[in-house]
Parts: structure tokens; sequence; C-alpha cells
């Protein structure tokens, strides 16, 4: 199926799509379209609340935060930006949106497959898939695992729940295997390496940039296993009250991400450099390579905000497949319609705004 510049089978995009999709943005996220700051007091709110999973040290908001490309982006919303840190992942954002105390976030498929059960008021605004090979499954250097056939039976790390989850599935499926054939445990990124470096289990399968540095530690020790993909959607969302407010502010939000990314990946060793000036890691070092090396990929979870668009049945279709998955594996009590959800008349003068602002 091929829609907005890109081809999508099952998988995320890749990086030759980014590069040609990052191309038509590069520019715009040089200076063009600056807009000042808006005077008419009720067409934004006084301030904007956003979640920073992580540190906020690298990627999107740590770039927009430092105002790259020239870019003031209270200026050109026109509202205060409140940075809320302190998120290890977009799925407790779900639950501070439902607080009243966020605004606007990133979030993952899985946060919003769980969002919807939770009647979290949430607007989706827009959507990308993921980088194809953002995922990377690690195992022992001197493993017999040559193919996902090998795999059963074996003890395999992942994050329950998560876009690791999800590709383990998927990789399974190709050889005729379930979760259930091997010896899933969930670990977080940082016991999974421990185990794995130990020994302890035989295989681990994890995002970026976890996997990558993992690979620089453990040297000779561990290997990939290959055609493993990344297959779910990444989206940005809004709180409901405020989103209907002001759908255009949101809009504009969202073309703004689409734009920084696209001057990431544009400018690569400058936004890496940039990172490591705000205590991402440290300058000039191994994880600093690591990461240019990533953003060069295009292997970042934002790295394919470049191919940033409305919610479309795409997105919808993909996403409801993992929540179809989650629950038959029970990591979700009850069948979850996410697709109606996704696509629900309800978001239309959202989808409406955000449409003219990054074409349809």
């Amino acid at each position: 199926m091929t829609f907005g510049g890109w081809t999508r089978g099952g998988a995320g995009i890749s990086r030759r799509s980014v590069l040609s999709i990052g191309a038509g943005f590069a520019a715009a996220a040089t200076g063009v379209g600056r807009a000042p700051r808006a005077n008419a007091a009720d067409t934004v709110p006084r301030q904007l609340t956003v979640a920073v999973i992580g540190d906020g040290r690298t990627g999107v908001w740590a770039s927009l935060r430092a105002g790259v490309g020239g870019r003031n982006l209270e200026q050109e919303l026109g509202t205060k930006i409140v940075w809320q840190p302190g998120f290890t992942a977009s799925l407790p954002v779900m639950e501070a949106i439902k607080a009243g105390s966020v605004d606007f976030t990133f979030a993952t498929a899985t946060a919003v497959v769980n969002a919807v059960p939770a009647r979290v008021p949430i607007v989706p605004l827009a959507a990308y898939p993921l980088p194809v090979d953002e995922v990377d499954f690690l195992v022992q250097a001197s493993s017999s695992i040559k193919t996902a056939a090998d795999l059963k039976g074996k003890k395999i790390a992942h994050q329950n729940g998560t876009t690791g989850t999800y590709s383990l599935i998927k990789y399974l499926e190709t050889a005729g295997l379930r979760l259930s054939d091997v010896q899933a445990v969930s670990l977080s990124g940082a016991d999974a390496f421990t185990a794995f470096a130990q020994g302890s289990i035989d295989g681990w399968i994890h995002w970026q940039p976890a996997t990558a540095l993992a690979l620089t530690k453990l040297g000779g020790k561990a290997r990939l296993l290959p055609d493993v993909k990344t297959y779910d959607y990444a989206f940005y969302v809004a709180r409901s009250d405020v989103a209907a407010k002001y759908p255009q502010l949101f809009a504009k939000f969202v073309k703004i991400i689409r734009e920084t990314q696209a001057y990431i990946f544009a400018h690569p060793a400058e936004s890496v450099a940039l990172w490591a000036s705000q205590g991402g890691f440290p300058p000039n070092g191994t994880e600093q390579a690591v990461y240019e090396k990533l953003v060069r990929d295009a292997r970042l979870s934002e790295s394919t905000a470049v191919a940033l668009r409305p919610i479309d049945e795409a997105a919808a279709a993909s996403t409801q497949d993992l929540a179809d998955n989650f629950h038959a594996l029970g990591v979700l009590p009850n069948k979850v319609d996410v697709r109606s959800f996704l696509l629900g008349a309800q978001f239309d003068t959202a989808k409406k705004a955000v449409t003219l602002e990054l074409g349809a």
C-alpha cells in the first residue's frame, strides 16, 4: 500500500523513504513560516504543558528547547510552553492527561490502545510509522540461534506491552511460532542488558538507542538476528478539552515537530553535538558517535516523524492489529476497538486543522 510518498506494507518506514520525505521539509525547518506571537486571547491558551519522556536532553524536544534553526517555539505558537519531565514512557503520561496535568505528548501505539478503554480524554492528532529497523534482536555470539525458528523454548527478554513485544510476536509468526512457544520474560532495558551480559537469557529484543549502545559495550559477545522489523505507529495526542478549543494551535505544533525532525535528519552532527552539550551524554564519546549514526540511519523512534500526517486508515488498522494481538496474549484484558476510536467523527475538527497544516 502506498500513501503520502512512502510505501508501507506491514512494517515501518525505511531510511530511504525518510531521505526523500525529509528533504521536502528540511528547508521549512530553517526559518520558513515563522509566525509572530498571537495577540487574540481566544486563539491560544495562556500556557501549554508538554510531557517530556526521559530526561528530554535528546531528540525533538531537546532541539526545540534549544531553538535549532532559529526556531522559537513559544513565539511560533503564541503561548508559554511548560515542559513536564519525569515520565519513563508514554503510558504513564496517559494518567497525567486524565488528571489534567498534561496537554500534549508523544504516544506509542501501546499507550493509545491502553488509553481507549481507560477513557483517557485524548484527541489523536497525527501519526507516523516507526522506523522499520528501530528494533534489534540480540543473541549471544556463540548461540546456535540463527533464525526465528531457533527461538522455540529459548529464554527471551522483552519489555511487556511495548514495541519490542509486538516485534517479537511478529518475528515469531514468520516461523509459525507464538509467544507461548518461547520463555518470554519481561525486563526493562537496563535489566535486560545486565541479564544478557551475564548470559542468563538467550536473547533480547528492544529498541534504539538501547540496543545499539549495548552492542558497543558488549563488543564481540553479541550479534543480531536478521530480518527483525518494527511494525507499529507512533502518535502525537492532545488533551480533549484543550484540543477542542485550540485545534489550529495543535495542528501547527505537529507541523513544527515534523519540520524540526527534518532539520535533525539534515544536520545530524550539529544536532547530536547539541544534545551532548545539554547533558544527553558525554561530548565526543562513544555514545555521541552511536547517536549520530542512529540519526543518520533514521533508526530512532522520532526519526520517521518527518512522515507525520493526519490519522488515517493505515495507522488505525496497524494499531488495531497490535491491540488484537495484545488481547489474544492477555496483555489487554478486553478487546479494544481502537480503529473506530482513531477514525471517529468526533475528531473531525482536529483532523481538518491538521490536514491543512500537514497535507492529506
